[in-house]
């Protein structure tokens, strides 16, 4: 991780030491000084393949996770759950009470005349 927060000004560094063997060498503009390259493009070019590289390294490693993830073999999963004491110690009861019982009998108020 440090690596990476490196690279760049490693770059930078690497471009300013050699700054005269880069332009006199490497630069593309060396046969056209008018353009006042003096190995800017040079830089440029070992930049955008850095950023490149970390790309492709973040890309591969997220897939490399993803797939370890997926074929994790230790981490067995099954659609049926073992029975265990702490499985078995545990009841829950439930009681349940409908609405109509709460409310007041009807046979109170509905019911044949009293004679």
């Amino acid at each position: 991780m440090l690596v990476k927060a490196w690279v760049i000004p490693l770059l930078y560094l690497d471009f300013e030491i050699r700054r005269d063997y880069i332009v006199a060498n490497l630069c593309e503009n060396r046969n056209r000084p008018q353009l006042n390259c003096n190995g800017k493009c040079y830089l440029a070019k070992r930049i955008a393949e850095s950023r490149k590289q970390e790309e492709r390294q973040a890309e591969k490693q997220y897939m490399a996770n993803l797939i370890y993830q997926v074929m994790n073999v230790n981490n067995t999963h099954s659609l049926f759950q073992e029975a265990t004491i702490e499985n078995l110690s545990v009841k829950m009861v439930f009681n349940y009470i409908t609405p109509a019982r709460l409310l007041p009998a009807a046979d109170d108020i509905f019911h044949p005349p009293l004679v």
